[in-house]
C-alpha cells in the first residue's frame, strides 16, 4: 500500500517547510497551491513536492481537485498549518496494511498565543477526515467549512494520535482570516435562505461567544480561550453584516 499526501497552501511560505518535512516519510506529496506569490511554490517544489495550481473557487472544489492529482492508494489530508507527529505517522504506515475501514478522523491539539489549547472546541479538534482510501472519500462544493462525502458503506473510524496544528502566528493573521471566512460564509446564509440585520448579527455572534467561552470551557483557557471566543464572535457577526450588505444592497 502506498500514501499519498496533498496540502492546500495560497502564501504560506512560513508554514510549509514544516508542514511538508512532517510528512517526508509519504510516496507522493501534492500542494494544491492557489497561485502564490511568496515562494510557497518554489519551497515546496525544493522539498520534493509536486505542485499543482489549482485556481479557488471554494475550499471544496479545491479539495476535490486536489485529490483527483492524488496516484497512492491511501490519501492523506494536511492542511499547511498542521503537522503530522511522528506517533500519527507510524499510526498510519500500520494502519494501512491491514485497514478495516475506508475512512478516518483525526484528533488535532492547537498551538495558540504561546500555549496548547486544552478547551474552546479546539481540544480534541476534528475536521473532515483526513486518511482514506482513494476514491472513498470526496468534498461538498461549499466556499468555506465544506462537509464531506462518504463513498464507502463502512462507518469513519477514528486515529488514536493526535496531529498539530498552528492556526495563526500573530493577530493580524486571525483579523485576516476572520475577514476572508465571513466573506466566504455569505453564500453558505445564502443557499440556506438566512436574511441579515444587525439584531442576527449581534444575536447569533453573542450566541457563539458563548458557546465557545462557556459551553466548550474556553474560559479555562485563559486569555487566549477569550481571543477564540471573541474570534468567533466576530467571524458571525460580520457574516450576517455582510449578508444585510448583500441583501440590502448597500
Amino acid at each position: 500500500m502506498n500514501i499519498s499526501v496533498y496540502i492546500i497552501a495560497f502564501n504560506e511560505a512560513e508554514k510549509i517547510s514544516d508542514c511538508i518535512n512532517s510528512v517526508l516519510w509519504a510516496d507522493e506529496i501534492i500542494v494544491a497551491d492557489s497561485h502564490s506569490t511568496d515562494g510557497t511554490t518554489e519551497i515546496a517544489e525544493k522539498l520534493g513536492a509536486r505542485v499543482v495550481h489549482i485556481p479557488f473557487n471554494g475550499y471544496g472544489d479545491l479539495r476535490n481537485q486536489a485529490i483527483a492529482k492524488c496516484k497512492g492508494d491511501w490519501i492523506f489530508s494536511l492542511d499547511s498549518d498542521e503537522r503530522c507527529t511522528t506517533e500519527v505517522r507510524d499510526e498510519i504506515l500500520s494502519l494501512i496494511k491491514d485497514a478495516p475501514l475506508d475512512i478516518y478522523r483525526m484528533p488535532r491539539k492547537n498551538f495558540f498565543m504561546g500555549k496548547w489549547i486544552k478547551h474552546s472546541g479546539w481540544y480534541p479538534n476534528y475536521r473532515q477526515p483526513q486518511l482514506f482510501r482513494n476514491g472513498k472519500m470526496s468534498y461538498t462544493n461549499e466556499l468555506v467549512h465544506e462537509g464531506y462525502i462518504s463513498h464507502s458503506n463502512k462507518e469513519i473510524g477514528v486515529i488514536k494520535n493526535i496531529i498539530w496544528q498552528f492556526p495563526f502566528k500573530n493577530t493580524e493573521e486571525v483579523i485576516h482570516k476572520t475577514n476572508r471566512y465571513s466573506t466566504l460564509g455569505v453564500a453558505k446564509l445564502q443557499d440556506r435562505g438566512k436574511t441579515g440585520s444587525v439584531f442576527k448579527a449581534f444575536l447569533h455572534g453573542f450566541w457563539s461567544f458563548i458557546k465557545h467561552y462557556i459551553f466548550k470551557l474556553g474560559f479555562l483557557d485563559g486569555g487566549p480561550g477569550f481571543v477564540i471566543a471573541f474570534g468567533n464572535f466576530e467571524g458571525t457577526f460580520y457574516r450576517y453584516i455582510k449578508l444585510m450588505e448583500a441583501q440590502e444592497n448597500w
